[in-house]
């Protein structure tokens, strides 16, 4: 492949589908810089290869589709190299905007990016034994990947509300009523389930299936990139005040 997965990452090509597979069990699947940058690499190199027409994002293992941000590695700022760029500042760009149908096999538990980035993809397939989980205020920041405005577009006003507010576990059937998830599978048929339907948009032709994708980004794209800056912003803000500290030393004790 053109692109270094350095381990995290799975990259597997079937009749037009790419299936991309989050692959750090050891760690719930979480995001480091390693599996960021991979994981946006894969997005790039899958965006431009006219012999793929739709990808399929996944989590290896049966215990989660992934834990997040690698809190350990984010406590550490030796993580990341100089003057490098974190990982999920350049992956949320091209997951905002990939110009081709992608769809999400949730697998098992999804927290933070797990979830946030469910909004991005066209179709959401969830594990009935998943769950799902934003704790963000908890630990004393704000949310991301563009869901304060993505999540209330997706499932509601108040369902966002309560979602971010209270921190509840979401399982597939509260996922598939809100409109978070669009079908509720049982673990084994999971991926057999979503692949039959990345078969189905596959047999499409691509020029197609990226005009009509481009035509769906078009109203959001600007209002989602927005929405993240000012995330951002506020998310830096946060990041070590006493709340934050107090949360994270809770977290790891």
């Amino acid at each position: 492949m053109p692109f270094d997965t350095r381990d995290v990452l799975q990259v597997v090509d079937r009749d037009g589908v790419r299936l991309l597979t989050l692959d750090r069990p050891e760690s719930r699947n979480a995001f480091n810089q390693a599996l960021w940058c991979a994981t946006r690499d894969a997005l790039i190199d899958t965006a431009e290869d006219p012999a793929i027409k739709c990808a399929v994002i996944t989590g290896a293992g049966d215990k989660a589709f992934s834990a997040g941000q690698d809190l350990a590695e984010m406590a550490d700022p030796s993580s990341i190299g100089d003057g490098e760029e974190p990982g999920y500042r350049t992956f949320m760009p091209v997951l905002e905007a990939f110009p081709k149908p992608l769809l999400a096999a949730v697998n098992g538990v999804g927290v933070g990016i797990g979830l946030t980035m469910l909004p991005h993809c066209d179709l959401v397939f969830m594990a009935d034994t998943a769950r799902l989980k934003v704790p963000f205020v908890s630990l004393g920041v704000t949310t991301e990947g563009s869901s304060s405005i993505m999540l209330p577009a997706t499932i509601g006003w108040q369902n966002s509300a309560y979602v971010l507010f209270t921190e509840p576990w979401i399982d597939a059937e509260m996922a598939v009523s809100t409109g978070l998830a669009w079908r509720q599978c049982p673990a084994g048929d999971l991926l057999d389930d979503t692949l039959a339907v990345a078969d189905q948009i596959a047999a499409m032709p691509v020029s197609s299936l990226v005009a009509t994708k481009q035509l769906m980004l078009a109203g959001r794209l600007d209002a989602v990139r927005a929405a993240r800056e000012r995330e951002d912003a506020e998310f830096e803000r946060l990041v070590g005040s006493p709340d934050n500290l107090a949360a994270l030393e809770k977290f790891f004790s």
